[in-house]
């Protein structure tokens, strides 16, 4: 009988999720360094899709805890774009179902561009209802960032069909007639507050380049150089000192 080329062993560990599969045990004692290499590999590798996917049901916990009681829809609502300098501030609300199992998902900020912008089209497509609200640069200027947040907040929120009966929401409170949930740090404890970051995230990033309106070096040299442009916030710091000059 032909032995099999570590290539191939290494092909059929690829499908193998458990450290308890035969092969496991089939393999363990082959003299190869190079089979033994690719078993610690992918032993590593089951190791870590475990320890995400009992990452994700902990992520699960406040969802699971409302359907419990019978309440059936229930939207986490996240934000980005407080911090920049230009552009908007962006809100999501998201409605998840029971049997979502998009493992990955978790807070935007624990995600690569390339990550998110792959399971952003994945959560819209299972997703019951996703609604998002925004406020320009204008409308920040006039209400201020943290009662902007709150505007966009509520325009995702009154998007949503059907209307939420429980509202999990990361560390805001919006001015909506329905119950909520404030979680510090809500977009890495709950699953459909994670799944809102990625979808605000990612919508944002569309508006504008990942880093255009944030304070860095380039960005402020540019400011200082060039002033303001229509699309930056006049009441935030150092754009209101540019703006005098």
């Amino acid at each position: 009988m032909r032995k099999q080329t570590i290539s191939e062993i290494k092909q059929l560990l690829r499908d193998v999720t458990a450290v308890s599969d035969p092969l496991f045990t089939q393999l363990k004692n082959d003299p190869r360094k190079g089979v033994q290499t690719a078993l610690h590999a992918a032993a590593a590798r089951i190791h870590k899709q475990q320890a995400a996917v009992v990452a994700f049901e902990h992520r699960f916990e406040y969802e699971r805890h409302f359907w419990q009681q019978g309440i059936d829809y229930i939207a986490g609502v996240d934000e980005v774009g407080r911090g920049p300098l230009a552009g908007p501030v962006v809100s999501a609300a998201v409605i998840l179902p029971k049997d979502f199992d998009l493992v990955q998902v978790n807070d935007s900020k624990q995600l690569t561009p390339a990550v998110r912008a792959e399971l952003a089209p994945k959560i819209q497509q299972v997703a019951i209802s996703i609604g998002i609200g925004l406020v320009d640069n204008q409308g920040i200027d006039e209400l201020n960032i943290y009662q902007a947040t709150r505007v966009a907040m509520k325009q995702a929120v009154e998007k949503l069909d059907p209307q939420p009966e429980e509202i999990i929401v990361d560390a805001m409170q919006i001015p909506v007639p329905i119950k909520q949930t404030r979680l510090i740090k809500g977009d890495a404890k709950s699953i459909s507050v994670s799944a809102a970051s990625i979808i605000a995230k990612v919508y944002r990033d569309h508006l504008m380049d990942e880093y255009a309106g944030y304070g860095t070096a380039k960005h402020l040299a540019a400011l200082k150089a060039y002033g303001p442009t229509p699309i930056h916030r006049m009441t935030f710091s150092p754009v209101e000192k540019f703006r005098k000059n």
